[in-house]
């Protein structure tokens, strides 16, 4: 059994309309959840596949730090999607450094946010002083570091091309694991 503190606001998003999200997490995660509303306090029991149930308490944590349930629900997808979170307050000095690192991080109109998506693959939120990932490890790591790149003050083109190098790179990668010899078919 685990217990995952989430923000008071966040708490509507973990039940859903009529309690539809929580049943929907428990079903598919083989887990039962007792949300205590006053707190912010979430059980999580496992009781199906203990395997599968391990998931739970990253989906109710993932939805705690901003992701919409579907986006946190597909961890449950394959065995290798991850969950990381990064402390942005830790790289900042005070409040108003943490503002300006959030910033830095979402981009002019959501841009760096997205575009750290799109060429990764991963889904990404920025909600409180956390930047949440989702995605295959590979994808997770890239939006990590290019995350800390921006954190320590590398300016936005250095973080677009460490990912667009990257992204290319998985690009060849499947191209070559896909690429068969041509044999005769007539």
């Amino acid at each position: 059994m685990n217990h995952v503190k989430i923000p008071q606001d966040r708490i509507g998003a973990v039940i859903g309309a009529g309690g539809e999200t929580l049943r929907e997490i428990e079903e598919r995660a083989e887990v039962r959840l007792d949300v205590d509303s006053e707190n912010g306090s979430v059980r999580v029991e496992s009781v199906g596949d203990p395997v599968t149930g391990l998931k739970g308490p990253e989906i109710v944590r993932a939805i705690g730090r901003g992701f919409p349930p579907e986006d946190a629900l597909a961890l449950l997808e394959d065995d290798a999607m991850l969950f990381d979170l990064i402390d942005i307050d830790a790289a900042a000095r005070n409040k108003k450094d943490l503002q300006r690192k959030k910033g830095r991080l979402i981009g002019e109109g959501g841009r760096t946010r997205e575009i750290m998506e799109e060429l990764s693959g991963a889904s990404v939120v920025i909600y409180g002083s956390t930047m949440g990932v989702i995605g295959q490890p590979e994808a997770v790591s890239m939006v990590r570091e290019a995350a800390e790149m921006l954190l320590e003050g590398a300016p936005h083109g250095a973080a677009y091309s460490f990912l667009e190098r990257k992204h290319n790179e998985r690009k060849r990668e499947e191209l070559s694991y896909h690429r068969f010899s041509g044999g005769g078919s007539a």
